[in-house]
């Protein structure tokens, strides 16, 4: 894991690092590390992993929000931290789906809650599954399926990049998915929520034009768990 902080204050820099320092200590967790930056520009030119961004918004040159965005566009799975003392950016860091917004000077209780909440969307994202097939075996991040989609015997999961027709049956990947974010909205569907887009009493809008079935018996608990789903990824 790598974690960045962008200021230009590095009175601020230097809390931030501090307080991550100790609640890695305190928790007995390895220190990642952690690169500080004090401007857009250094940070835009930088090639290392980009896994949590603290970002200040009012910097010379660039200003947080297009950072935010083109980092966004570079990385959808960058966790990103808008640290300010302007709540009036707060419109503007939602569109490119701002983790969480801290305002300055830094309450350290509620950073540490939201760090941990950061960490734990960190470790769900990165978690892999081993998909095999007929021919061979791809190692998948979990995060990375879409659906799951049964036709007949045939079983395939549907990724953010690809098709990988899987030997093994629906109700194994029940199993071995561990991660809250899926749901069997159908005899041959299982959904990830992160990808849902729409859905109605019969079908589920997914990423990549993907659609599930969804049953109408198993309406009402798809939607209070995709509700629940979404709040804690508030």
């Amino acid at each position: 894991m790598r974690i960045l902080i962008c200021d230009d204050n590095s009175i601020c820099s230097e809390q931030i690092k501090q307080y991550l320092l100790d609640y890695f200590n305190r928790n007995h967790l390895k220190i990642p590390e952690i690169a500080c930056f004090q401007d857009g520009k250094s940070l835009m030119n930088d090639t290392g992993e980009q896994d949590i961004l603290f970002l200040d918004i009012e910097m010379p040159g660039m200003n947080g929000i297009y950072i935010g965005n083109e980092l966004k566009e570079r990385n959808k799975k960058i966790i990103i931290f808008v640290v300010t003392s302007y709540i009036e950016y707060l419109d503007e860091a939602m569109r490119f789906h701002v983790f969480r917004y801290l305002t300055k000077p830094i309450d350290k209780q509620r950073f540490y809650r939201n760090l941990k909440d950061a960490l734990k969307i960190y470790s769900s994202s990165n978690v892999k599954v081993l998909i095999e097939t007929k021919t061979g075996a791809h190692t998948i991040l979990e995060s990375d399926i879409i659906c799951i989609e049964a036709v007949g015997k045939s079983v395939t999961i549907h990724t953010i990049d690809t098709d990988i027709e899987t030997k093994h049956p629906i109700y194994y990947w029940l199993n071995v998915l561990k991660s809250n974010c899926f749901f069997q909205s159908h005899r041959s569907f299982i959904i990830n929520f992160k990808y849902v887009t729409e859905f109605n009493h019969t079908l589920i809008y997914l990423l990549n034009d993907q659609q599930a079935y969804l049953t109408r018996r198993k309406y009402t608990s798809f939607k209070d768990a995709y509700f629940l789903y979404l709040e804690s990824t508030r």
